[in-house]
């Protein structure tokens, strides 16, 4: 069964319940209230009696006449019995005695009972006059009861009925108004194909669990897509990338083993081949740092990261393997009070690697000239720049570098896989900050990174 359909259910059980427990509730409270009205005209039907009987002595009888006529409108199998000390029924011109001995005497213990008898109801008072102490008894069916119940009881069906129906369909109404963005949800999914991996679902703007399935979705087919990317890219590139330094080497070792030559050839064949394992070497290490950042960011193990801490720890590692002075180091704006303010959270060996990257890419296209970094602390978040003194970035290039295998250098020595600053871009995203370039064909290029203040 569909959710819609079982909604619609759900729905009309629970109000066909409710209803029915109101409606029941209705009815019996209507009886009670009926049969208890009943028994009020009863009792005053045995007041007006006694008034009429006993007092009847008292009082003219045109006033007598008056008083049966506006009171003692027949009621359905009405009996009325006056009983005198002795039991024995008296002054309405009829001595069967209708009641037993033991009603009537609890009547004169309790002094006024109420009952039913059967279909009917049945009330009696004890009632001291001059001419002694008399029980008067009175009983009737209430048929107008009978006929209003029946009435109310149809009426109560066909509202049944009617109502059921309403709810059925209002239900249903209802299901599909609140299921319909899963079924549009449903059709979109349907959509999606190999071939456009980058389409995304729409989210809605009602921030129920439909939306966020929908928003969990589309990250869902953000990290497939990515991985596509990733998998279409290494198909494309990497296998041209690693068939050149392999196709290389097997050449330098077919020429070499042609025939018999110097040992000096030899050895610059083994350089080479040397060289091109090395390229080789670099070109495999960079797609399993890139795995890795895969793999390490899905498993989410961030931490605190002190910022100012961790481009003091570059800055040595960087003038140990250029020489002094190569790398310099500028921070602005430092919170003194605050040092939150310097904290992000991140993997810091990922995040080293991108930073890294940066910089060595800064030394290689300046020459190992120096290479300033500045670190400053704005309302916005973390700022880290990072320029060199290189030959720069022509403008038509600046937006295909962070691309992966891509490469600008147009001297040899400058050359490399293309993996570094696609990595950087990669992990510096993940973890929330963006990475931009900004250069001229005038020396010098200038990286900046931004991570916002949270």
């Amino acid at each position: 069964m569909k959710i819609k359909d079982r909604l619609a259910l759900y729905f009309t059980l629970v109000s066909t319940i409710t209803l029915l427990g109101v409606l029941v509730s209705v009815y019996f409270t209507f009886i009670k209230v009926m049969e208890s009205e009943f028994f009020d005209r009863l009792t005053d039907r045995t007041m007006v009696t006694a008034k009429l009987y006993l007092k009847a002595d008292e009082i003219s009888n045109d006033a007598l006449n008056k008083v049966r006529a506006q009171y003692l409108e027949r009621l359905d199998g009405e009996v009325i019995r006056i009983y005198n000390a002795r039991n024995n029924a008296t002054f309405i011109g009829d001595d069967q005695q209708f009641w037993s001995n033991e009603t009537i005497n609890k009547v004169r213990e309790e002094g006024k009972i109420r009952f039913i008898d059967g279909e009917r109801q049945v009330v009696g008072i004890f009632y001291k006059d001059n001419q002694g102490d008399f029980v008067i008894l009175a009983s009737a069916i209430d048929t107008g009861t009978t006929l209003r119940v029946q009435k109310l009881l149809s009426v109560m069906v066909i509202v049944f009925v009617v109502i059921f129906l309403g709810l059925l369909l209002c239900g249903r109404w209802i299901a599909e108004r609140i299921l319909s963005p899963l079924n549009v949800f449903i059709e979109e999914v349907k959509l999606i194909k190999s071939n456009n991996l980058s389409f995304r679902v729409r989210e809605g703007r009602n921030k129920d669990e439909i939306t966020l399935l929908a928003q969990n979705f589309n990250n869902l087919m953000e990290h497939l897509e990515h991985s596509f990317v990733l998998q279409e890219t290494f198909v494309a590139n990497a296998s041209h990338e690693l068939r050149t330094p392999i196709t290389r080497m097997m050449m330098s070792a077919e020429i070499s083993l042609s025939k018999d030559r110097e040992k000096e050839d030899y050895k610059n064949a083994l350089r080479s081949m040397l060289e091109d394992a090395e390229k080789l070497e670099n070109i495999v290490a960079a797609l399993f740092t890139l795995a890795q950042a895969d793999l390490e960011y899905g498993t989410s193990q961030t931490e605190k990261v002190r910022m100012d801490e961790m481009i003091w720890r570059l800055q040595a590692e960087w003038n140990q393997k250029k020489g002094p002075d190569k790398m310099t180091v500028e921070m602005k704006n430092l919170p003194l009070e605050d040092a939150s303010r310097l904290i992000i959270t991140a993997n810091p060996t990922l995040l080293q690697i991108a930073l890294g990257n940066v910089i060595g890419n800064a030394f290689k296209f300046s020459d190992d000239q120096q290479v300033n970094c500045l670190l400053e602390v704005t309302p916005e978040g973390l700022s880290i720049s990072i320029s060199d003194l290189g030959t720069g970035i022509e403008e038509s290039k600046q937006k295909q570098i962070f691309k992966p295998f891509y490469s600008s250098a147009v001297r040899t020595d400058h050359a490399g896989n293309g993996m570094g600053l696609y990595m950087a871009h990669k992990i510096i995203t993940l973890f929330g900050g963006k990475i931009t370039v900004k250069s001229a064909n005038t020396p010098g290029t200038t990286f900046l990174i931004r991570f916002p203040a949270f």
